[in-house]
């Protein structure tokens, strides 16, 4: 099936910026603000992190050859993930705390298209927001487009297996990969920047301690939106959540 030129541009772009990372020393992360890691430890996240992003351009292209009006589906999971995590709350000096909204793409078409729409959004909110920065970009797209939408689409799948209330497990598994997310963000942080006396486990439970006064309604919150997110769709995509095997075929 042939794509529509939007779609080979923004295939493109996604590529090109992938090489992009691939070939500068310096390199930047996701909502970790701009140059608070070494330089060392961005190079180690954006390697870490191309894989997946691989991994995910991939699933998009197939997801889109079987039926193109996925598209619609995936742009609006885009669209989530874009304006609810700009609304960012100040939780400690070099970050701060915000909801994801990986969980709604990770549960439609898996984490690694959660892990390319992240980048995406991302990579915009550092030029056009001031929001997290090119250096720490492997880093945010780690944590937040990645380990995030695994553990996301790892409790929607076993809700499923265990026949769970869908919209309980939709909220469950959006509410812990937010979680999810910001203790991933502690270790990086942590690894960066270790207690003089207690060493990284320290620095890690201290960064914890921050984030959670803050973070743990947010997940709470971004787990109410993704299940009302959900429900508008089942009212006009109904077709394509079927096509996607989100709702059961009938």
């Amino acid at each position: 099936m042939k794509y529509t030129r939007t779609e080979k541009n923004m295939l493109a772009l996604s590529c090109m910026f992938a090489v992009f990372l691939m070939s500068e020393k310096t390199v930047h992360a996701m909502h970790i603000m701009e140059g608070y890691l070494p330089m060392a430890h961005c190079a180690v996240w954006d390697a870490v992190c191309l894989p997946f992003l691989a991994a995910g351009l991939i699933r998009i292209r197939k997801t889109l050859n079987q039926n193109r009006r996925l598209l619609i589906l995936l742009a609006m999971s885009g669209a989530f993930v874009f304006v609810i995590s700009s609304l960012k709350i100040p939780s400690v000096t070099g970050s701060c705390s915000h909801m994801t909204g990986t969980g709604l793409a990770a549960i439609l078409f898996g984490p690694m298209v959660a892990g390319v729409l992240a980048v995406i959004v991302l990579i915009f909110q550092a030029l056009l927001l001031a929001h997290g920065g090119l250096t720490t970009l492997g880093a945010n797209t780690f944590s937040m487009g990645i380990i995030g939408p695994v553990l996301t689409w790892l409790l929607y799948m076993a809700g499923r297996k265990l026949k769970m209330n869908r919209k309980a497990s939709v909220f469950l598994a959006a509410a812990m990969g937010d979680l999810l997310t910001y203790c991933v963000t502690s270790l990086q942080l942590a690894v960066a920047y270790p207690d003089q006396t207690g060493g990284m486990a320290a620095s890690a439970v201290r960064f914890l301690g921050v984030f959670a006064p803050t973070q743990l309604p947010l997940a709470v919150v971004e787990g109410l939106l993704t299940v009302l997110i959900v429900i508008g769709m089942e009212q006009f995509a109904e077709p394509e959540l079927r096509e996607i095997s989100f709702l059961e075929a009938k």
